[in-house]
């Protein structure tokens, strides 16, 4: 695969701008991170499961503590690891499975819950402010591009 070279067609140059645009988000993302992990006082990886277990709670869905190592694509030692750290700094808490007493999940608590969207809460309303005016046709289009994108960036099973 060559190298790709300067925007020859009116189409090149589109698929330029967004890629450009790509990174453009992606940097400003890293930089919004960056700020709350140094807030929280965390490294990449506790910054990556607080926001999973915010969606997934977002979505009315429990986490154990495998479906995490899954979406971290960490061992178990390091989600133990992990959640040890991440419970003695009072961001998480393991309590018992609700239908399953024998299994734990984990859960963020009060204390992270506020501290995510103190830093996240003006954010998050302003880009919902952006995607508020798009069409449904359009915002539909949006995400599947976005998921697409994501899914060659990090395609599901690579480690």
């Amino acid at each position: 695969m060559s190298q790709p070279g300067p925007a020859r067609t009116p189409h090149d140059q589109v698929v330029m701008g967004v890629l450009q645009a790509i990174r453009a988000f992606t940097d400003a993302m890293d930089r919004m991170h960056g700020g709350l992990k140094g807030d929280m006082d965390m490294n990449a990886t506790d910054l990556a499961a607080l926001r999973m277990l915010i969606m997934r709670e977002g979505r009315g869905e429990i986490v154990s503590p495998h479906q995490l190592a899954e979406h971290l694509r960490i061992s178990s030692a390091s989600t133990t690891k992990l959640l040890d750290r991440l419970s003695a700094s009072g961001h998480v808490a393991r309590q018992p499975h609700p239908h399953d007493r024998r299994s734990r999940i984990v859960v963020l608590t009060d204390e992270s819950r506020s501290a995510f969207f103190r830093h996240f809460g003006e954010r998050l309303r302003l880009m919902r402010g952006v995607a508020e005016r798009y069409t449904d046709v359009e915002l539909v289009l949006i995400t599947g591009f976005l998921a697409e994108i994501s899914e060659t960036l990090d395609p599901p099973g690579s480690a």
